[in-house]
């Protein structure tokens, strides 16, 4: 099973950026141990991060050839971008759209997601752990999709 992990706009920001909402790890630390965890869920992950929504839509667009899922942090695009949204439906595969910050504790801009409505569900608030929860989420929906 093949997983791309998709980070959107100011996530290269990340151990710099507001670390009371997202803490102090890197996204360079944050794929290292997120590459550890896909070894015990027995599964290939690949990271992209892109700060330009069309690359994330092209990303998106090509990933139907090569992956069996997609967990995506649009970062603020997730609040904006129907682009992003109707990529993912174009691309018909399964997604799960995660956050680092609980967004419905904060500014009420960020409470609506234009993708979580097209994805198989939606974690934040767990920092790090949003991706592997979001992670072994995509692979026990994946898993039980085959056997059904």
């Amino acid at each position: 099973m093949r997983i791309l992990i998709i980070n959107g706009v100011n996530l290269n920001m990340l151990g710099f950026r507001e670390p009371e909402q997202y803490g102090t790890t890197t996204l360079k630390d944050l794929e290292k141990e997120l590459h550890a965890y896909s070894f015990s869920l027995g599964i290939d992950i690949e990271t992209f991060q892109s700060n330009i929504e069309g690359e994330i839509v092209e990303r998106i667009q090509q990933a139907r050839e090569h992956f069996d899922g997609i967990v995506l942090n649009a970062g603020a695009y997730t609040h904006t971008s129907i682009a992003i949204r109707d990529a993912i439906t174009a691309a018909s595969m399964p997604t799960v759209e995660v956050h680092m910050s609980n967004i419905y504790k904060r500014e009420d801009f960020r409470h609506k997601s234009l993708i979580a409505p097209v994805c198989v569900g939606q974690i934040s608030g767990f920092k790090n752990d949003s991706y592997k929860l979001g992670l072994k989420g995509l692979v026990n929906y994946l898993t039980n999709k085959e056997n059904k």
